[in-house]
């Protein structure tokens, strides 16, 4: 498994092409080999994989918008192809708010799923806590796997989240076996605070475990919250934490 940095955690540095352009280079320079794309400015696809390209680094999954994903799914396939990503992201879905059932999901989302098999993509899912609810018996993110088809519907496991919702990140990663090439690292603190990956109290080494077992290829840092400290530094000292457990 190889580790990479989610740029949604230094988002706030990535609103121009030109800073953008830096962050790459600082995250690269942190010793990061892989990045997902979220949350920055727009680029253009010829431009970002030239960027790659220079710093040495891969994007494995984007984050992109419903709008992008329902209305020029067309487009965004041909993006991911220039800047060679295969797994295309959405970063999250309301469930539990008017119209945000798992049946909308599914009729929304589906068409979508299809034209990325199609093509030879991989759409996938990020999950937050509220998929942790149970309706009739079953949590939302059940009811996804279970009504997905494993080749057409990953998870991007998020282990912060997942603890935030009552769950177990290990187990869950032994549930999605096979559905889970890319998960978020994120450290769970006291308090419900975001914390750099081995400062909070999360055991990753059973993370490891299950994530290697499950299929995981790109386990990506990502601290939406930096608590006043600098996002660069948090992402630095969690790669100098996983670093230690062998991973690069």
């Amino acid at each position: 498994m190889q580790i990479g940095a989610q740029f949604y955690t230094i988002r706030d540095f990535c609103k121009t092409p030109e800073d953008l352009a830096l962050s790459l280079k600082k995250i690269a320079d942190i010793g990061y080999k892989t990045v997902q794309l979220s949350g920055t400015c727009p680029y253009d696809p010829k431009w970002m994989a030239r960027q790659l390209e220079i710093n040495g680094l891969k994007c494995v999954i984007t984050h992109t918008s419903p709008q992008r994903l329902t209305d020029e799914i067309g487009q965004v396939i041909a993006d991911h192809d220039i800047i060679g990503c295969d797994c295309v992201g959405l970063g999250s879905y309301r469930f539990g708010q008017p119209d945000c059932t798992v049946e909308n999901f599914l009729q929304t989302y589906t068409p979508v799923m299809d034209k990325l098999r199609e093509s030879g993509k991989y759409f996938m899912y990020h999950n937050h806590a509220h998929e942790f609810e149970k309706i009739e018996g079953k949590t939302v993110l059940q009811q996804l796997a279970e009504r997905t088809d494993s080749a057409k519907m990953g998870f991007t496991l998020d282990t912060y989240w997942v603890q935030v919702g009552g769950g177990d990140p290990a187990w869950w990663l032994e549930y999605l076996k096979g559905r889970v090439p890319c998960i978020h690292l994120k450290d769970y603190a006291y308090g419900a605070k975001m914390a750099v990956v081995g400062e909070g109290n999360i055991n990753f080494d059973r993370v490891f475990e299950m994530a290697e077992k499950a299929g995981t290829q790109y386990m990506l840092v990502e601290q939406d919250n930096c608590n006043g400290e600098d996002p660069f530094d948090c992402l630095r000292r969690s790669y100098e934490f996983l670093r230690s457990r062998g991973f690069r």
